[in-house]
């Protein structure tokens, strides 16, 4: 891989990965259509999301440190026997975002993300999770909202958001944080709320993910070679990754998710028109 695959790549998954329109579909509509594979995959994709994790922790720094500290103080109480006192603001998010990364595990341990991943290979199939995740989108945008957050409602609704996540946030062409944000909206939330909740959930969606390609990482090793792309690929990520959040936290406080919406429906039927003319 040389250094200007690196940084498209790295621009892809900083776009991608946080605006709703599916990094995993974008990545493998490139992979498909101009034949470029991975070369040391493991560890390229580990920095690449490692790197996007980097931009969620310094755009939500306040609320990373609320985690941070809510996770120490939680099992504090837990081990004093305090615990029935109460919780304060960042313990309930900590326990929320637990609550919403439940139904990812049995989707991990079943394996049925590695399943899922085959459909990456079929453009059309892309095509047509892509013209869903639009739709997805546009349907989100006009469902009624109320001023809940994370932390004030119950644990149903952090439960339902990592459901959706768990059906559709899987499957390439289907953005995570699309699913998240419209199951946040499904559930009551606000744009900005959805948003930000989404964005929190990616945090330990990112580490598991990391996490369960580390063995083949270490099969796989890295050539020498790969480290400056790599770097290289990292740090466009994380640099794109940031300044896409913040334009979607702008664009889910100002205006809509409709841009986004007819965006993954022209990618979507140009991909299915492409591969069928292929």
């Amino acid at each position: 891989m040389g250094i200007l695959e690196a940084i498209i790549y790295g621009i892809i998954q900083g776009i991608a990965e946080f605006l709703p329109i599916s990094s995993s579909g974008h990545l493998a509509l490139a992979q498909n259509f101009f034949g470029t594979q991975t070369e040391n995959g493991f560890a390229f994709n580990i920095a690449l999301h490692l790197a996007t994790l980097l931009s969620v922790c310094v755009v939500f720094r306040k609320d990373v440190l609320s985690l941070f500290v809510g996770f120490f103080s939680l099992m504090k109480k837990l081990f004093t026997g305090k615990i029935k006192q109460g919780l304060d603001s960042g313990e309930r998010l900590f326990l929320m975002l637990c609550v919403a990364t439940l139904p990812l595990i049995p989707v991990k341990l079943l394996g049925l993300d590695e399943t899922v991943e085959q459909i990456s290979t079929v453009s059309w199939i892309i095509g047509i999770l892509l013209i869903i995740n639009g739709a997805m989108l546009f349907v989100s945008d006009r469902l009624r909202s109320s001023d809940l957050t994370a932390e004030s409602g119950g644990y149903l609704r952090p439960l339902g958001v990592g459901v959706v996540q768990a059906l559709l946030g899987i499957m390439p062409g289907i953005s995570r944080s699309g699913s998240t944000i419209t199951g946040g909206r499904i559930f009551g939330f606000s744009r900005e709320e959805a948003v930000r909740f989404s964005f929190l959930m990616s945090i330990p969606a990112i580490l598991g993910a990391c996490v369960t390609e580390l063995p083949d990482l270490f099969s796989e090793g890295m050539s020498a070679d790969m480290l400056l792309p790599i770097i290289v690929g990292a740090v466009t990520a994380a640099v794109v990754g940031f300044f896409a959040i913040k334009l979607l936290q702008y664009i889910s406080k100002n205006k809509g998710f409709a841009v986004f919406s007819v965006y993954c429906v022209i990618i979507g039927v140009a991909a299915i028109v492409a591969d069928v003319a292929i």
